[in-house]
């Protein structure tokens, strides 16, 4: 695993636990993190229970006692990262954004494409029973025909204007804020749940133009310098509409702007027979609302999606028993190895990551141009 704070303890975590809740033909060993600062990744390693670590990345994909590289890295980091990994024959699990524009998306599916390697990319939220469970209904066609989607993703870590200059704020880092951060889990779970965008059209917003400079930095936070500043080049704020290729609308919004909402992940569909609400802040719950309930008893219901019919809810506890966040990656990872196993690429792989990216890059082009941008013309153009 390359990079080992944030998501490097959440998937660490995940590959420590799967065996323990899933059978698979395949046990994952952690043999060596790597991460620029050796003391840092020393601790780091015997924390989270690596065998070793590296504080070279080149080296450690070089290691013959390596099958699959895992990037936790900031963004633009990913495509190099994960180009030279695939051309070593390892596989690769990458963080998402897939990369920092559509062309590094590109060349990254070709290079595990040439070079017969497993991929997938982290979008976990993918991977609570209840959003699992929503996608069983509407495939079954419980909900009809879809006509809507609302989504939302708002934080407020940001608010203070003293908030230091972290690296998702700079955009040579993280290519975009909000957009690329936030946004992009709610276009996967659009795409997964409702179908590909036809369309979009969009706006981006800063609404603190400098911010501190950042001395150290942890996690999503960081120590702001006393007296040096810098320019905040990316979006607090990104609000699109959407055509998708079935005729569905969507509204999406996400900021960093919203206080009191921590993570808060929704979405709400609506279909001829009926809707669908989801929020990650209550991630075991799906709110389901049918139209032909009889007269008196319409309305939505709350269903806790801990049974054993509910996808992955089985492998944990009792019904009722709920889950939390950190499951979401170990459903993922025992899906990525079950993916190894059997030599496919379980979705969602890094053709989900161009298909996201291109969104990504066509909400960025209109909130330039004013205009409608096909998503299938930037996915043609070479």
């Amino acid at each position: 695993m390359i990079g080992y704070k944030f998501m490097g303890k959440a998937h660490s975590h995940a590959y420590r636990d799967v065996s323990f809740y899933f059978d698979s033909e395949v046990e994952p060993v952690l043999q060596a993190v790597c991460g620029r600062n050796d003391e840092g990744v020393k601790e780091a390693a015997e924390k989270m229970g690596w065998l070793s670590y590296e504080t070279d990345w080149r080296k450690l994909i070089a290691r013959d006692d390596i099958d699959l590289i895992d990037i936790v890295t900031p963004n633009n980091a990913h495509a190099e990262m994960a180009i030279a990994a695939a051309e070593a024959g390892k596989h690769v699990f990458c963080e998402k954004p897939l990369a920092m524009t559509l062309e590094q998306a590109r060349r990254i599916l070709e290079a595990v494409e040439k070079n017969g390697v497993i991929h997938m990319i982290n979008h976990n939220y993918r991977f609570s029973p209840a959003v699992q469970y929503a996608k069983k209904l509407i495939e079954t066609g419980r909900i009809g025909k879809i006509y809507h989607i609302r989504a939302s993703y708002l934080q407020d870590f940001i608010m203070d204007p003293k908030f230091p200059l972290v690296w998702r704020l700079d955009k040579e880092i993280c290519g975009s804020g909000t957009l690329g951060d936030l946004a992009a889990h709610s276009i996967d779970l659009a795409r997964f749940l409702v179908g590909e965008f036809k369309e979009v059209t969009g706006v981006l917003e800063t609404f603190i133009k400098e911010r501190p400079l950042v001395e150290d930095s942890s996690g999503l936070s960081g120590k702001a310098s006393e007296d040096m500043t810098g320019e905040v080049k990316v979006d607090d704020a990104s609000l699109f509409i959407a055509r998708f290729e079935n005729g569905a609308l969507g509204t999406f919004e996400a900021t960093r702007f919203a206080g009191g909402n921590r993570n808060g992940n929704r979405f709400e569909i609506n279909g001829e027979k009926g809707s669908i609400r989801w929020d990650a802040e209550k991630m075991n719950n799906l709110e389901v609302y049918f139209h032909d309930d009889e007269p008196g008893l319409q309305g939505f219901r709350n269903i806790t999606c801990t049974e054993d019919i509910h996808p992955f809810a089985g492998a944990y506890w009792p019904a009722g028993h709920i889950i939390g966040y950190e499951h979401t990656f170990i459903n993922l990872i025992a899906e990525l190895l079950h993916g190894i196993s059997k030599g496919i690429s379980p979705s969602p792989n890094f053709h989900d990551g161009v298909r996201n990216q291109a969104v990504l890059a066509a909400i960025e082009t209109s909130s330039t141009t004013k205009e409608w941008i096909s998503i299938s013309s930037l996915l043609e153009e070479r």
